[in-house]
């Protein structure tokens, strides 16, 4: 193993668990605050249970969320020095403003929310958590500005052997971020759909505190069909994004070899282990693959044997983790879509095998988050600058594998044993129930 594999398995890492906090801060923040609001307007102290219920679980991840999180930007000094000599002039400033704006104001508004009961209007606390779920989102917004340029780079000219910014606009304004900024958010929103019915499911089975806990699961059920149809309309934009931009990565998604006019897509399909084509290639729907990348059934879908080999993304873990994400995908539309329904009957409660569906259901939009996550990375390989620098160019010439090893040993314990003591949190307090 060198010192590029284990930087880069670091940073996976690192990067993967930081995510498994981070989502449900982006959704979980929107409910809570919709949830106090009815509470402001109305005075019904219902309300002002579940947002104490739910607003408890927020913090708790955001805690475990913020300590997973810092770690990472030091990696680019450290294990990325190269990388971060080459681009940090541009890479520096979305990071900086996450930082110094969207950041301090959540961290505020966190500490008003938490210290502001009895002390704020009803209606002023309550604005504290809607600032607060607007600047975890947009904290949110910056970083994923930062990586949109690693995936199209634009504002920039090459000088004094390195990349500088000339417009921060072309940078603030990139296609790439924002379409990424959406699908990640959306896919958050999701998560905390799930979470919340989830949670509820679990007390609806036991019978308890039912009209609090109904209340919960149709927010969430609401909340996470519309995040996941907006997460397919997203994810279309994506995929065409990446098919324009990166064609190497969209190859590598659908596992397309030949290049072709008016492509078909082919529903069962599986890469060669070799690497060299495709083991199973059959049921092939004429102009389908055409029409999903470009919106065209006569444009041209690239394949990857016109892509230099060493150019190629790794084409079995991205062909692998697209098909499942989106087969996940289209699972979160049909449960939360029979979540509304039935909480819109009232029936909930007649179906107890659906409920025991719903909790167990709260770790697959995690899985397809990772999922997602691993199709943008790994389908961006071997460039960490799409086109402009590659990995391997990145990593720092000073630090030794042995180094690399014992920081990566040191993150993995260290953050396995904070997603233990946030996953034990999360579920004693779920399972404790709303204060009366």
């Amino acid at each position: 193993m060198d010192t590029i594999f284990l930087s880069r398995l670091q940073f996976a890492v690192t990067a993967m668990f930081h995510f498994l906090f981070v989502p449900l801060t982006l959704g979980l923040g929107w409910l809570t605050a919709w949830f106090e609001t009815r509470y402001a307007r109305s005075g019904d102290a219902k309300y002002l249970s579940i947002t104490r219920f739910w607003g408890k679980l927020f913090l708790i991840n955001f805690a475990l969320g913020v300590v997973t999180g810092l770690t990472m930007e030091f990696q680019f000094g450290m294990n990325w020095a190269e990388y971060a000599k080459y681009v940090g002039d541009i890479f520096g400033a979305p990071l900086a403003i996450e930082a110094t704006v969207a950041f301090f104001l959540e961290s505020t508004f966190i500490g008003v929310w938490v210290f502001g009961w009895g002390r704020l209007s009803r209606k002023a606390h309550a604005g504290a958590m809607w600032l607060v779920a607007f600047a975890t989102n947009m904290s949110a917004l910056w970083i994923l500005l930062a990586n949109g340029w690693m995936q199209r780079p634009v504002g920039y000219v090459l000088r004094n052997g390195r990349a500088e910014m000339v417009d921060f606009k072309a940078l603030l304004l990139n296609p790439y971020g924002w379409i990424e900024f959406f699908h990640t958010v959306a896919a958050g929103w999701v998560i905390a759909g799930f979470f919340v019915m989830g949670v509820s499911a679990w007390h609806l089975l036991r019978r308890n505190q039912e009209e609090l806990f109904k209340r919960s699961f149709g927010a969430g059920a609401v909340f996470a069909l519309g995040s996941a149809l907006l997460l397919a309309g997203v994810g279309d934009m994506s995929a065409v994004n990446a098919a324009k931009n990166q064609p190497a990565k969209f190859a590598a998604m659908e596992s397309v070899w030949v290049t072709r006019t008016s492509a078909p897509y082919t529903l069962l399909v599986f890469p060669s282990l070799k690497g060299d084509g495709n083991a199973v290639e059959a049921l092939k729907v004429p102009y389908a693959l055409s029409l999903m990348a470009f919106h065209s059934p006569s444009a041209e879908v690239k394949g990857l044997n016109d892509i230099p080999p060493q150019d190629r993304p790794p084409v079995l873990p991205v062909f692998l983790s697209f098909r499942t994400m989106v087969a996940l995908g289209g699972l979160f539309i049909l449960l939360s879509a029979l979540s509304v329904w039935l909480w819109y009957k009232d029936t909930l409660l007649n179906y107890p095998r659906f409920l025991k569906l719903m909790l167990y259901a709260i770790p697959l939009p995690y899985i397809a988050i990772q999922l997602g996550w691993i199709v943008t990375e790994l389908g961006r390989q071997p460039w960490v600058v799409y086109g402009l620098m590659r990995t391997a160019e990145g990593v720092s010439r000073t630090i030794t594998p042995a180094q690399v090893l014992l920081s990566l040993g040191g993150f993995t314990l260290f953050y396995t044993a904070l997603g233990i003591v946030d996953f034990w949190l999360l579920a004693k307090y779920a399972r404790k129930g709303m204060e009366a």
